[in-house]
């Protein structure tokens, strides 16, 4: 594909990054990205991948916006209230790059239906908010070899995956080599145990980071290690994440 005036001017400060130019560049203008939820994780990782050129984009939510979103989701307005996630989050999109192909899913996202509305997808971002959904998600990337990049937020407390199925070199491990079964007692949301705003901002960005390091294949990629970041404490981790898959094939 050729880079047109537009694209080279709005894109310009990536494209001036050496280990992206114009050959990278196109690489994510060509990208197709699913995001899973419309939430806390979702909103700051499309706005993002939005601005950073992806032109394919499907949006995965069934909730309506409430007043207690807005802390943390940071496409919406209080005039959003009452309102679908996906409606809202596809007119925002659109404001940013009317260009942006935005598909839109007002359903939860379920083993029945995954297969359905993430086939055409290389890179599959996971903002739900219980692992029920999480580990349903990544038993579809897993077998059907998508790049997955999962987020999980909690208090302070935030937690980054990326999980490479695509690429059978890096032997990825899989959220069940960290996580075998959803816990029993889970709360619905992270909206019941409390939520800082900037734990959901820091975690959906640097969701929207990985994906653009997947997409044009940079070395230093997270997969096959844990991000745990706490803000209250101003702390980062990195842990290592073995692969035990065949313990839970």
């Amino acid at each position: 594909m050729l880079i047109n005036k537009d694209q080279i001017q709005r894109y310009s400060g990536q494209i001036n990054l050496k280990k992206i130019s114009i050959e990278g560049q196109k690489k994510i203008i060509d990208s197709k990205i699913l995001i899973i939820g419309a939430g806390g994780l979702g909103t700051p990782a499309l706005t993002y991948l939005a601005r950073s050129g992806i032109e394919n984009i499907a949006i995965v939510d069934s909730d309506k916006i409430s007043l207690s979103n807005l802390h943390r989701q940071i496409l919406y307005d209080k005039k959003d209230v009452g309102k679908y996630k996906v409606d809202i989050s596809k007119k925002k999109i659109l404001q940013v790059n009317p260009k942006i192909k935005v598909k839109i899913y007002k359903k939860k996202i379920t083993k029945s239906n995954i297969k359905s509305i993430a086939k055409p997808y290389d890179i599959v971002l996971d903002g739900t908010d219980n692992f029920k959904s999480k580990l349903e998600i990544n038993d579809y990337c897993k077998k059907n070899k998508k790049i997955l990049i999962l987020g999980a937020i909690s208090r302070f407390v935030g937690q980054l995956f990326v999980f490479n199925f695509k690429n059978k070199k890096l032997n990825s491990p899989c959220l069940r080599c960290f996580m075998p079964k959803a816990p029993e007692n889970e709360h619905a949301d992270c909206q019941a145990e409390g939520i800082i705003g900037t734990v959901a901002g820091t975690i959906g960005t640097l969701m929207a980071n990985e994906a653009i390091k997947e997409i044009l294949s940079f070395p230093y990629s997270l997969c096959g290690k844990i991000l745990i970041l706490d803000l209250e404490k101003t702390i980062f981790r990195l842990i290592d994440l073995k692969n035990n898959c065949k313990n839970h094939k």
